[in-house]
């Protein structure tokens, strides 16, 4: 009958691809993908590429039925044949498919099953690593990236479970990366609405390292490390606010700037995985931060400046950028806010109900302030010497000077004490910078627009105050590493064995010493007489008594040196200044250590003599004159010292004697020294 003829040809009227896609899938599920039927549908799909796309709508209709009906089996069969059929077509005609493709791992993600989450992201992986031909003009990976993310924040409540989606969450992002962050076409993938999920998801799973014992791609902490540092190596010039702002935000969210640990840690793998040009664009994302949260607690802007150092200690070892004075504005700005924080609320400050919390505040920071410190330092003394320069000018500029206009740092509102501790902390933060520092000529390394202020502040009556402008000082003029040698106030016995580093006085430093040697002079005569100096102020103008002679000492030089000793023997003795006992046996022993040093350093046996000949009366009859006694714990000092016993002091008229030799302007010996005034900035007295 007609009717039988045409009921018997509706299967062979079937298209082909349906038969070939139908014949891959076996009776029953567990026998697995039929691999002889697979080659077939394989051979038929390179042959016909342009029957592709109809494939794919069939595979796809094929799984959403199986997906809805449970039949996960077929589920498992339907992807591998998709993943080998990519894996086989690279033609043009590949497009359409991959849509489908995509489509069919949408629906896995989507079907909230764990073990077809894990299938879908595995396959999306697979075609991830797939290289076209063709870019695509019109394909988005929004869904994904929101999908994979969501799955790297899985909170199942079986940890084994929760692991895999994890896992493989991070697995589909690092795909979703693979596939676009190369393709020009795919550049909003760097759109921070895609970075605002991206980023923060390999964070959460760094963070939350529950999985530790396990290694490799099993742990996701540890497979997003590695994504999350693939992501930032392939980051262009135009990417990298985009890529840094959600870690901050994150870190933010999470309060982890305090304790910081990992936010120390995440921006280690931020600069070490960026390319090193880029660097500058880190810094300046966290000063920025760091002005957001100018009014946020001690502890976490703390917390954000030791990021900031880790990062400028990455940052220094290749390129800055132009952000070098941006750093140290921000840095000091926010320096004089602390202590402003601290010292500036007066009112609160005296009030005895909040005494506990205040002083638990300034405490803290105290933290803030040391980190600032702490940073400056550290990247000033790695800049090269020429940037280091520029920095020292740029730090001595922010130093508050009484007498002179501040015209950077507002120190009205903190009051001398305030003033006092930036003052303080500028200077040690110059120490750090100075630290290593070797310029070729004096007048590089102590310009007079540097060396003003610096011994403006010398004059001031605080002795830590000039303790630390003598170290800034001993860094800058001690181009030989020679500072160690001298530490300590002492007769050396023998200097020869020190063997001090030193190379002939150039020209330029002739003319340095010429312009500028009265105030060295000035700066260590009026410092030597402050009633608040301790054994460390003594010991500090030893050091830089003893550097100047090596690094900037010719024969006038010399003659000055001794001049300013013999002039500081006088006020010791004369005490126009009414100075304690111990400021003047400390100058007496000053003097004799520093002679002891310099009659060696010339080598003159008459010179040598006569100091020794002063040592050994000393070290019979006043012991208390000389630096090994003066200097100790339970020193008895005179009621008075002997001027008439000559024995005990050094002499002009011997030491003139004594440098009766060619080279030497002995007739000035006898011009007692008066510190002159010298500069604009001596026009005010510090005090």
């Amino acid at each position: 009958m007609p009717w039988l003829c045409v009921c018997g040809c509706c299967g062979p009227l079937r298209p082909r691809y349906k038969r070939l896609v139908d014949n891959i899938f076996p009776e029953d599920p567990k026998d697995g993908l039929v691999k002889s039927d697979m080659e077939k549908l394989t051979f038929y799909a390179v042959s016909a590429p342009e029957k592709l796309d109809r494939i794919g709508e069939y595979l796809a209709e094929r799984l959403s039925r199986d997906v809805v009906r449970h039949r996960y089996g077929y589920v498992v069969i339907a992807m591998e044949a998709l993943d080998q059929l990519l894996m086989a077509c690279h033609s043009q005609s590949i497009k359409p498919f991959v849509e489908s493709f995509l489509h069919m791992v949408a629906k896995l993600l989507e079907s909230g099953e764990p073990d077809l989450q894990v299938l879908g992201t595995n396959s999306f992986v697979k075609f991830a690593n797939i290289e076209e031909d063709t870019p695509s003009y019109h394909r988005r990976y929004d869904f994904f990236v929101s999908q994979f993310s969501a799955m790297c924040h899985s909170t199942h409540e079986d940890s084994e479970t929760r692991n895999r989606i994890r896992v493989a969450g991070i697995k589909g992002l690092q795909g979703v990366v693979r596939k676009t962050v190369n393709d020009e076409l795919q550049a909003i993938i760097w759109e921070p609405q895609h970075m605002d999920k991206l980023i923060p998801s390999m964070l959460f799973n760094m963070q939350d390292n529950e999985d530790s014992e396990r290694s490799g791609e099993e742990n996701p902490a540890s497979l997003a490390e590695s994504c999350f540092r693939e992501l930032l190596g392939r980051a262009a010039y135009g990417n990298m606010n985009n890529a840094v702002h959600p870690v901050l935000v994150h870190l933010d969210n999470h309060h982890l700037w305090d304790p910081n640990d990992f936010a120390v840690s995440c921006f280690r793998i931020i600069m070490y995985s960026i390319q090193a040009q880029h660097s500058h664009h880190v810094i300046q994302q966290v000063l920025s931060h760091l002005d957001t949260h100018s009014k946020n607690t001690p502890r976490v802007r703390a917390g954000i400046v030791q990021v900031l150092l880790e990062t400028v200690a990455i940052a220094a070892k290749g390129s800055i950028g132009p952000t070098v004075l941006e750093v140290f504005n921000t840095l000091l700005k926010h320096l004089r806010m602390s202590v402003d924080f601290e010292l500036g609320d007066g009112s609160r400050r005296n009030s005895a109900s909040s005494h506990s919390s205040t002083r638990t505040k300034e405490s803290e920071e105290r933290i803030v302030q040391n980190a600032i410190i702490q940073t400056i330092g550290f990247f000033g003394g790695n800049l090269p010497d020429y940037q280091r320069a520029e920095v020292m000018m740029f730090i001595m500029g922010k130093v508050p000077v009484y007498g002179t206009p501040c015209h950077t740092l507002d120190t009205v509102k903190i009051g001398h004490q305030g003033t006092k501790r930036i003052q303080a902390m500028l200077l040690s933060s110059l120490i750090m910078v100075t630290s290593g520092f070797k310029c070729k000529t004096m007048c590089a390394g102590l310009p007079v627009s540097f060396l003003e202020p610096l011994c403006s502040i010398s004059l001031m009556e605080d002795s830590e105050l000039r303790q630390l402008v003598l170290e800034i000082l001993h860094n800058i003029i001690d181009r030989h590493d020679n500072r160690a040698k001298l530490r300590g106030i002492r007769i050396i016995p023998n200097v020869a064995a020190l063997k001090i580093k030193r190379e002939k006085i150039s020209k330029q430093d002739v003319v340095f010493m010429k312009k500028h040697g009265q105030q060295l002079y000035r700066h260590i005569y009026l410092g030597c007489k402050e009633d608040d100096n301790v054994q460390k102020n003594f010991e500090l103008l030893f050091t830089a008594l003893a550097l100047i002679t090596i690094e900037l000492a010719n024969e006038e030089v010399v003659i000055d040196l001794m001049r300013l000793s013999i002039a500081l023997q006088d006020m010791a003795l004369v005490n126009e200044e009414n100075m304690p006992m111990f400021i003047r046996c400390g100058i007496m022993a000053l003097v004799a250590a520093y002679l002891n040093f310099l009659s060696q350093m010339i080598a003159n046996p008459p010179f040598c003599q006569h100091v020794s000949k002063v040592i050994e009366m000393r070290n019979l009859d006043a012991p208390h004159l000389l630096p090994e006694h003066v200097f100790r714990e339970k020193c008895v000092l005179p009621d008075s010292l002997d001027r008439d016993d000559v024995g005990l002091y050094f002499q002009t008229a011997d030491l003139a004697e004594a440098l009766s030799v060619p080279g030497y302007n002995v007739e000035r010996l006898a011009i007692p020294y008066i510190p002159q005034v010298t500069g604009k900035h001596y026009s005010v007295l510090y005090k």
